[in-house]
């Protein structure tokens, strides 16, 4: 109430410049500002018993649209939105587009506003109708971001990547990594209803629009497991690394099972061997000392875990070497380390594996989109930052 009261204060004063500015420039002979000056304490009385409501109205019909007022009416309209009284912007905006001597420039303005208000207010195709209109006009730049915003809201991708296309022609913005990313949602749709043939070419239309796309890979790779093809899968996955290594612990899991349908146990190892060299990262470790395990037994296993954690510790490495040393230890040993698992998988549960790079949003699951600063490509495995 404080906020609303603040908003209409400068109502108020804007009101009190013009009803100065109207009886400095009054007509000689006229009475008008008289009604003016009346309608003007009667809002101000309205507002000071907090009747916010009877106070716009006046301050509405108090300001008439013209090249003096029209801006203290956009300027309102944008507090009441920005405080979540959207009904009362929306009132505002509208009354200003009814006005038939208002400036083009302004009618503009007001519209984009008003769609504005509708998108906060949830209205999406009111919203969308409006800023289709605005596409040839001055306000057309900020009118397709819009557009862009109730799509991806909508998951409607198919329209949102020529909106986006049309962004990066009039701005010079690079949209590639972002319409390959619509592209993998597209995939994700199809791949869900086994459309397997569209979802390969909704990917390689990611791919096109950019190469570096990680999750164009993995789900190229997804859809190789799908249709009985793990050499092409293991293709995908494996690309990967050159594209960004930060997400190469998303590919570890797939990679080991693709060896595994192709009966490659032993080129598994020397790939993991290969890659744990260059990027010391748990999911590698893990599964390499599972192998290791297979072959060579628990102790071998267990030296090859702490050995590792002693080169690179953090909580997940620990955690990993208490986890395959405890099947060596007896008797007391194992009691403890029981107690020392216990409490590490404690630690672990509330520890995110997933953070955005951007506003420092984390989880548990890998978002594409960032639900925190709404940005696509910004949250990052947090195996790549410790190890």
């Amino acid at each position: 109430m404080v906020a609303l009261g603040i908003i209409l204060f400068c109502a108020v004063i804007a009101c009190a410049w013009y009803v100065g500015y109207r009886m400095q420039h009054k007509v000689p002979g006229t009475d008008g500002h008289t009604d003016f000056s009346r309608d003007y304490f009667a809002g101000l009385n309205f507002l000071l018993n907090e009747e916010t409501d009877k106070a716009v109205g006046v301050f509405i019909k108090m300001l008439e649209v013209d090249s003096d007022t029209v801006e203290t009416h956009l300027a309102v309209g944008k507090l009441f939105r920005k405080r979540g009284e959207v009904d009362r912007a929306i009132r505002i905006h509208q009354n200003l587009i009814a006005r038939p001597q208002l400036d083009k420039t302004y009618r503009e303005q007001a519209l984009f506003a008003l769609g504005q208000d509708y998108l906060s207010a949830g209205m999406l195709d009111r919203a969308e109708r409006i800023f289709l209109d605005l596409m040839n006009t001055k306000q057309h730049i900020a009118a397709l971001w819009a557009l862009l915003d109730i799509y991806q809201q909508e998951k409607a991708w198919g329209q949102a990547i020529p909106i986006a296309r049309k962004i990066e022609s009039a701005t010079r913005k690079n949209m590639q990594s972002v319409i390959a990313q619509y592209w993998c949602e597209l995939a994700e749709s199809q791949l869900q209803k086994q459309q397997y043939e569209q979802a390969n070419q909704a990917v390689q239309e990611a791919l096109d629009a950019d190469k570096q796309c990680v999750r164009a890979s993995l789900l190229q790779a997804r859809i190789a497991m799908q249709e009985g093809s793990p050499k092409v899968a293991l293709r995908s996955l494996k690309r990967i690394k050159n594209q960004n290594p930060d997400y190469l612990s998303e590919a570890i899991e797939p990679i080991a099972e693709c060896y595994e349908r192709l009966d490659e146990g032993k080129r598994l190892v020397g790939y993991l061997k290969q890659v744990l060299e260059e990027y010391p990262h748990v999911p590698v470790v893990l599964i390499l000392a599972e192998r290791i395990r297979r072959w060579k037994g628990d102790k071998i296993a267990a030296n090859f875990v702490a050995d590792y954690v002693r080169r690179y510790p953090s909580l997940r490495g620990l955690d990993l070497f208490v986890n395959i040393y405890i099947s060596n230890a007896e008797g007391r040993a194992k009691q403890d380390l029981l107690i020392l698992q216990n409490l590490m998988k404690k630690l672990l549960a509330d520890k995110p594996d997933y953070q955005c790079v951007s506003c420092g949003f984390s989880g548990k699951i890998l978002h594409w989109f960032c639900p925190g600063c709404k940005q696509w490509n910004v949250i990052k495995p947090l195996y790549c930052l410790e190890g």
